[in-house]
């Protein structure tokens, strides 16, 4: 076999490798991280990304933008793993995300997603 057609076959397999990891979320991930990036858009609540202010509209359009990637890498199965691997900080500077609400003082992205995620579950659970 040739060198050229040894590379190319190469390039074919790990491609295609590759493409077998990208995955979609769950259908109920899914919808519990829909879920939460709408809530952060009409909560009202500003957004902190590496040291600047963003809309909750804003918020949501990039955190969409990095489920993407993590489900491209096949990173991502559970709302859990996309507030950890993706919606707590930045993958450039490393800085924690932080969600600014009228009247409160800025918490992590990190915690204030895990208690809406708690209460979309509560609201969501048959009552007992």
């Amino acid at each position: 076999m040739k060198d050229w057609t040894r590379t190319l076959l190469c390039a074919t397999l790990i491609a295609a490798a590759t493409l077998a990891q990208a995955a979609p979320l769950p259908p109920a991930a899914r919808a519990e991280v829909d879920a939460l990036l709408t809530r952060l858009h009409t909560s009202g609540c500003e957004f902190n990304r590496n040291g600047s202010w963003y809309s909750g509209a804003d918020a949501k359009a990039h955190l969409q933008k990095k489920l993407e990637v993590l489900e491209r890498k096949g990173m991502v199965s559970t709302a859990e793993q996309f507030i950890a691997r993706g919606a707590s900080g930045s993958s450039m500077s490393g800085k924690p995300y932080l969600v600014r609400c009228a009247g409160k003082a800025p918490v992590e992205s990190a915690q204030w997603l895990k208690t809406e995620l708690q209460q979309l579950r509560a609201a969501s659970s048959p009552s007992r």
